[in-house]
């Protein structure tokens, strides 16, 4: 048994790459997350702006807390070990209804890390399901690095609108359903995932990428990233919390820690701070 999930779901997640769902807050601790985004969409013209939307949890104290959440990385540390650090956070968010989607990829794609070992928590703060546009994974495909292109679509929410060359048995692939208040947790390998949300309710989730705090990043670069258990390895430069929401010095941090991120997945430094949706 783990301090978070048992034997039986740790083995599903080392053999199909997913296990959900998982419990982490009630419904209206979820209700109260999603009216505290809310607000700040309606002090920031009814969206919080992409730039922002990398790692927020630089930006936000209670954001900061989220990543640092007990619950959640008791489940991360049963599958990475007791040393942790979160590698970036986004909030994935559909507004329905709308014909954007996310193609079939791996988050890996373009971290750079010196080993694709990660856990993707996913928690819903809305119902994610089928009709609202919600992930699609293909069990046991977190076996294989896979090559990537882009797909050329505007309709595509990914940064980079990659999608995976290999076609996709589709006719193979799961539904993660999350009522508000779960979370999924997935591997960095995983293909997946997720149609347009066709209904008029937004889904929103926030995606908290974790990683081992053993690995690096590849080529030498530097980056950086939050440790938010254990010991620190000396890997990443260590991150900081916000004094207060969109404090000055907060966001000199965050803009900082962007400029390294952006490196790292353009491949080149000065690369524009962003973060579009990951499924």
């Amino acid at each position: 048994m783990g301090r978070h999930l048992n034997e039986t779901q740790i083995a599903d997640f080392r053999r199909d790459g997913v296990v959900f769902p998982l419990r982490v807050f009630t419904e209206a601790e979820a209700a109260a997350q999603r009216a505290a985004l809310e607000a700040i969409e309606a002090s920031r013209a009814g969206r919080l702006p992409p730039s922002m939307n990398a790692k927020p949890h630089l930006l936000v104290p209670w954001l900061w807390d989220l990543v640092h959440h007990a619950p959640i990385l008791d489940a991360v540390e049963d599958l990475l070990g007791p040393d942790l650090l979160c590698f970036g956070s986004s909030f994935i968010i559909k507004n329905g209804p709308s014909d954007a989607y996310v193609t079939w990829h791996q988050d890996q794609t373009h971290w750079g890390l010196t080993e694709p070992r990660a856990v993707t928590a996913w928690l819903a703060m809305t119902p994610s399901t089928p009709a609202t546009g919600g992930m699609r994974m293909l069990p046991g495909s977190n076996r294989t690095i896979l090559a990537h292109r882009d797909s050329g679509d505007s309709r595509n929410m990914l940064g980079r609108r990659e999608e995976v060359i290999a076609k996709v048995d589709e006719a193979q692939a799961i539904d993660i359903t999350l009522a508000a208040g779960e979370m999924s947790l997935h591997d960095p390998l995983i293909l997946h995932g997720s149609p347009p949300n066709r209904v008029p309710e937004r889904r929103i989730g926030f995606a908290i990428r974790y990683i081992p705090a053993t690995i690096g990043q590849r080529d030498g670069m530097r980056n950086f990233a939050t440790l938010v258990r254990g010991s620190d390895h000396g890997n990443f430069a260590l991150e900081q919390k916000p004094a207060a929401a969109f404090h000055p010095e907060a966001l000199r941090h965050h803009a900082q820690s962007l400029r390294h991120g952006m490196a790292v997945i353009f491949g080149k430094p000065g690369a524009p701070a962003g973060a579009k949706a990951d499924p």
